[in-house]
């Protein structure tokens, strides 16, 4: 069974990963093993020219792994960009929680970062929030949306939430059923 995913969204310069820095170290804490993913419209790179990861895939290799004692990367060839459905299933099975950064078209749960000195108004509101599977709003400022609403520096209670919302965390820190 797939772990529950949760898109972090908003507009460019929002703050969705200073936020995801801030909520990670929080769903840590309440003992929730979380993985990431951040989407990226263009093309990357992450190997770095000239390193053995880089030679081999230069040289023909498809699939590539480093692996050591405390890591394992693999950059592989894709011919087409994997569905989120698709890349929990391969990478994210050992999670109990994933938050990706972006994918806002996509079906899953969202939550999104607002800040009103980088935009006027946010992605979700109250008229298309059940569309766009809004749960939660991260705002500096009041925004028009029955889903809670947290603000910028609230990443333990947004924590909180995604932990009683969506892995079954009940109010006293214990896991189990509501």
């Amino acid at each position: 069974m797939a772990a529950p995913l949760i898109c972090i969204v908003g507009k460019k310069q929002s703050g969705k990963t200073t936020f995801i820095e801030k909520l990670l170290p929080e769903l840590k804490a309440l003992g929730i093993s979380v993985g990431t993913i951040k989407h990226d419209a263009h093309s990357f790179e992450m190997d770095t020219e000239g390193k053995d990861s880089w030679r081999h895939r230069k040289a023909g290799s498809e699939t590539v792994c480093v692996s050591s004692p405390e890591r394992v990367a693999v950059i592989k060839t894709v011919q087409r960009e994997l569905t989120l459905e698709e890349l929990l299933e391969e990478f994210f099975a050992d999670r109990q929680l994933v938050i990706a950064e972006g994918y806002f078209r996509s079906d899953f749960p969202k939550i999104e970062i607002h800040r009103s000195d980088a935009h006027d108004r946010p992605l979700c509101e109250s008229g298309n929030e059940v569309d766009r599977k809004l749960i939660a709003m991260v705002s500096d400022v009041a925004v028009d949306t029955k889903q809670p609403t947290f603000g910028l520096d609230e990443a333990k209670q947004v924590a909180a939430f995604i932990a009683r919302q969506h892995l079954g965390w009940v109010q006293n820190g214990m896991w189990g059923r509501n």
